[in-house]
Order: structure tokens, then C-alpha cells, then sequence
């Protein structure tokens, strides 16, 4: 057995001020963490970041054996992750345990009622993609697309979380993604310099982030805690018709009885819900309308295979994606050139085990490079290039890559695959049959490069929709 390679640390601080350094001369904790995975030789990373332990892995086989293997399931206990849960560990994607899997069986149920996966999903879908088209023919001569499709996003998990809609013109809606997207960015896989040394908050709470991160904090409660108690209201036995609704006739149930379906339980249910799908799935689609305007020659193509075979009239359906393979094509490369989660995790060691011949001690926590496993030349020959055709065989089908998992896998897999791919398909597909895309006459061209935080962006570049 050996001890996992990594930089020397210094004390108190550990590697802290090298990865933070390093992170923002390369342009991202994942890129930082990529280089000292190349410097020094290994695919499992071991850091001291504060007081805390960390080991970062980076080749898919050993990514694999950690997503899929249940000592690796747990999630640390630490001031960085109570931070974001508002103080208590509770939600999904922050617990681990029993109230974990409690919790995340209910919610992957009465969403699987609610529409996932079905045909009622796709209603809302285009429901939503209506309202995108009705914008783009009057303000799509010069638009930031991801300001129609964020919005777009979050109805659709708002409708099925809340049983309604919020209009374009709410300033419900406006403030919940602007609170999101702070959220996005404030924060790093790390825990930063905040999550590290909790005590800063007492002497530079505003350099430290924590006022931001309160701020933000405190406003989300606020949102979803106003819905929760307009549901108390109007809850009756047998009302079940959001996920709101199902979480109340649950915690009626337990009759006073401890449970952990209580109030503050579903309002981070509902925060974890918004921050993995809204974030991701408009950040995957505005990467790819990106490519098309980067790459002109490809989004001829995927016009010319969606017009041959659905036309401009016929009903699109999900199935639909198998008669347009270089359309699904385009979609996945454009989740491995830009996959928007490039560090994945925290996870926490539940006892001691050996990762790759290395002995990794109980509540060590481990990190997981997706980017790594999608920008390595191993598998991907030429990841640096953005080329559809590495989906595909000689007769133009689908290949299957297991090395592609831009949603995990494993029990930790995100909830909400179902929602992510059906509306990146329908969107990219509607918006793409009807209109043809480019850069704004005038503007500077994008260089594609990814703005950095917990989910990537693209840099902030205007679009001309023309109507085909």
C-alpha cells in the first residue's frame, strides 16, 4: 500500500493558497486540479485544503469505482456543506444514511407520478418551448439565449415542485435565478478558503463570502418557505398533485410521531432540486447553441438531418431522438467538450478501504474530476476538439460510450437525468428546426472558454435567431 501522491502542505492552511493560485491562473478549480493530477503522475490526488483531508480521482475506472461503490457514499459532515444546507445537514444531495435514502426514495416516486419520464413531462416542455418561440420572434434579432432558457428551466421544476407556473414578468421567478446563479458561483467544490477556516465569518465575514452566502441564503428560504406554508392551506387527504402536496400528506401521517418530513426537510428538498436541474440543464443548452455559432458547418448539418426526417410540422416526441443520431450526437459531445459539473462530489469514506493501491481512511473526503474523465486522450483521442462524429459508427448510428457520464452513476445519479435530457433534446431540437443561429453582427467572438464555479458557463455573448 502507499500514501497518495500530492504537494507538500503548509501548516494550518494546508494546499489552500497553491490551488486557489493555480485555479485562477488556469481558469477553474477543475483545470488546477488537473495539473497537479499531471505533475505528479497519479489518477488519485491527495491534498490537505484547511484541516481537511481531500483525495481528487481522476481516470474513468477508478471515477467508476468510486460513483458505483457504497463505501464511497457517504457525504462530509463540514461547515462548507451545513453552510449550504442553512445549517443542518438535510435535503438530498448534502446527507447521506438513512435520511438519505428515506428522502431520496420518496422524491424519485411521487416525481416518477408526477410526470417524469412521461408524457406529461413533455407537455410542460412545450409548453415552455411556446413561450421560447414566442420570445424569440420578437426580441430574437438580439438576444442572450440563456436569459429564455433558464427561465424555461426552472418552470418546469417549479410547476412540478409547486403545481404552478410563474410568468417571464415575475419577479419571483427573475430573483430565484439570480439567487441560483450567485449560489453557483460562490461557492467551489472545495469549500474555499471559508469552508476551510469557519472563524473567518467572525473577522472578515464580508471578504470570506459568508454575508453573500447568507444573503443568498436567507432569500431562497424565504421564497420556498412561502409556498410551503400556502400549501399547508390548501392541503386536504389526498391531494397529491405536486411534489409539495405528496411531502405535506406524508409528514400528516406521522400523526406528531418523530419523522424527517418536516418543513425545513422539504424547503432544502426543493433548493436541492433547483440548484442540480435549472443550472445544468440551460448551461448544457447554451453551450451547445455556443457550438453552433462557433461552428456553422455542424449546425447545417443538424438542420439538414432534422429536416429530412421530422420536417418542420410533426409533433416531436422523445423517441424522435433515434431517427436524428447526429442530432443526439451534437447534445452528447456538447456535454464532454463542456460537461457544466467538472468536479463532482464531495463524497464521504464511509470505513477504510484501497483505491487503486492506495489505503484511503474512513471520512476522507474524495472529489471526482469529470472533466478529467472526459477531456482524456485515452479514450477521446482528440478532446480538445469539438467532433460529433466520435459518437457515431460508419453508418452514421449512435455508439454506446460508457465513458461518457456527465450524470454520474450509481445510486448517487442525478435525479433529475429524466427532466435534463428530455429538455435538452426538445429545446435544442424546436429551436433549431425553426430558426438558424449566429453571433450578433459586431460583437466579439467567443473564444467557447467556460466561466468558473461550482457549474461552467459559457462567457456571456449575444445571439441573432433569424426564423428559417
Amino acid at each position: 500500500l502507499f500514501c497518495v501522491l500530492g504537494p507538500q502542505w503548509l501548516p494550518l492552511v494546508g494546499n489552500l493558497p497553491q490551488l486557489k493560485k493555480l485555479s485562477k491562473s488556469l481558469g477553474g478549480q477543475h483545470l488546477a486540479l488537473a495539473k497537479l493530477a499531471e505533475e505528479y503522475n497519479t489518477n488519485v490526488l491527495g491534498l490537505k485544503l484547511g484541516n481537511e483531508y481531500v483525495v481528487t480521482v481522476f481516470s474513468y475506472p477508478i471515477v467508476r469505482d468510486v460513483l458505483i461503490g457504497e463505501e464511497y457514499e457517504g457525504r462530509p459532515d463540514n461547515f462548507f456543506l451545513r453552510l449550504r444546507c442553512m445549517g443542518k445537514k438535510r435535503g438530498i444531495t448534502c446527507t447521506d444514511g438513512e435520511l438519505w435514502s428515506i428522502q431520496r426514495n420518496f422524491v424519485v416516486r411521487h416525481l416518477r407520478n408526477l410526470g417524469f419520464g412521461k408524457k406529461s413531462m413533455e407537455t410542460m416542455i412545450r409548453d415552455e418551448i411556446s413561450e421560447i418561440v414566442s420570445t424569440l420572434k420578437s426580441h430574437g434579432s438580439d438576444i442572450q439565449i440563456n436569459k429564455i432558457l433558464s427561465p424555461a428551466v426552472l418552470n418546469i421544476l417549479w410547476r412540478l415542485t409547486t403545481g404552478t407556473r410563474l410568468s417571464q414578468k415575475n419577479c419571483q421567478l427573475g430573483e430565484l435565478l439570480d439567487l441560483l446563479n450567485l449560489r453557483s458561483k460562490a461557492f467551489d467544490m472545495s469549500g474555499g478558503t471559508l469552508g476551510q477556516h469557519p472563524w473567518l465569518r467572525y473577522v472578515i465575514p464580508e471578504w470570506s463570502g459568508f454575508n453573500l452566502i447568507e444573503k443568498i441564503n436567507n432569500k431562497l428560504k424565504n421564497l420556498f418557505m412561502e409556498s410551503i406554508r400556502q400549501h399547508h392551506k390548501t392541503w386536504k387527504e389526498g391531494r397529491n398533485d405536486d411534489l409539495i402536496h405528496c411531502f405535506l400528506s406524508e409528514m400528516k401521517q406521522a400523526n406528531g410521531n418523530p419523522t424527517s418530513f418536516t418543513d425545513d426537510q422539504l424547503m432544502m428538498i426543493c433548493l436541492d432540486l433547483f440548484v442540480a436541474g435549472s443550472q445544468t440543464t440551460s448551461g448544457t443548452l447554451d453551450f451547445a447553441f455556443l457550438m453552433m455559432i462557433m461552428h456553422p458547418e455542424i449546425q447545417s448539418k443538424v438542420q439538414a438531418q432534422i429536416d429530412k426526417h421530422l420536417g418542420n410540422h410533426s409533433i416531436l416526441e422523445y423517441s424522435d431522438k433515434y431517427k436524428i443520431p447526429y442530432v443526439e450526437a451534437v447534445l452528447l459531445e456538447t456535454q464532454r467538450y463542456r460537461h457544466v459539473v467538472p468536479v463532482g462530489g464531495p463524497r464521504r469514506v464511509l470505513r477504510d478501504t484501497i483505491l487503486d493501491g492506495y489505503f484511503i481512511p474512513e471520512n476522507t473526503t474524495v472529489l471526482i474530476s469529470f472533466y478529467s474523465v472526459h477531456n482524456d486522450k485515452k479514450y477521446w483521442k482528440d478532446p480538445e476538439v469539438f467532433r460529433p462524429e466520435r459518437f457515431l459508427d460508419e453508418n452514421g448510428l449512435l455508439l454506446s460510450q460508457e465513458k461518457l457520464i456527465p450524470f454520474g452513476l450509481g445510486k448517487r445519479r442525478c435525479l433529475g437525468e429524466a427532466l435534463a435530457k428530455n429538455c435538452i433534446f426538445f429545446f435544442f431540437v424546436e429551436i433549431m428546426r425553426k430558426y438558424n443561429v449566429s453571433l450578433l453582427s459586431g460583437c466579439k467572438s467567443p473564444t467557447g472558454m467556460p466561466l468558473p464555479g461550482i457549474t461552467l458557463s459559457p462567457e456571456n455573448y449575444r445571439a441573432k435567431f433569424t426564423e428559417r
